[in-house]
């Protein structure tokens, strides 16, 4: 396997500082409830990390787990694998997920969390596979677009292996 760089740490660090102004921006009004950022295992745990660090808001973190893929490849089949500690019942919260590709990992969870009462629920990706999309669901603060390309590193992973590189690479045969 080559790796090849997409993105590099510097614009990845630049990008989430932006995403973290931005979020802080639209939750400093609500005083009554603390965002609630639920990150989706294992994928968005770095992502996650360097955006809170950013955040000026007073926000709580929680994970779901749910896993659609085997290997490189989607099996269109969402499996959730665990569940929320803390109750979503009238709180805004903020779903982040390192990649989106067909959407049906965040469909599935978006129509999850809003049955349970939410006052919002809203969803904030790294990066975007528009081309790759199979339902139409709004991502509200995205930090890339890419191509369709299976990518690694900062998070992202091939079998468990590359999340630790600080940079979005193309995994290339």
């Amino acid at each position: 396997m080559k790796l090849k760089t997409l993105i590099s740490e510097k614009r990845l660090k630049l990008r989430v500082k932006q995403l973290a102004k931005r979020i802080s921006e639209d939750y400093k009004y609500e005083k009554d409830t603390h965002l609630l950022i639920v990150g989706i295992l294992k994928g968005s745990v770095i992502f996650l990390s360097d955006l809170i660090r950013y955040m000026t808001i007073p926000c709580k973190i929680d994970f779901i787990a749910l896993r659609s893929y085997d290997g490189t490849k989607t099996t269109g089949v969402v499996q959730h694998l665990l569940d929320l500690h803390e109750s979503p019942v009238g709180k805004n919260i903020l779903i982040v997920e390192d990649i989106i590709d067909t959407g049906y990992t965040l469909e599935y969870l978006k129509n999850n969390l809003l049955t349970r009462g939410p006052k919002s629920v809203k969803i904030c990706v790294l990066l975007d596979k528009v081309d790759c999309r199979k339902v139409d669901i709004k991502i509200d603060y995205k930090g890339f677009t890419i191509p369709n390309k299976f990518v690694v590193g900062y998070g992202l992973d091939y079998n468990e292996l590359y999340r630790n590189l600080p940079y979005i690479a193309v995994l290339e045969k």
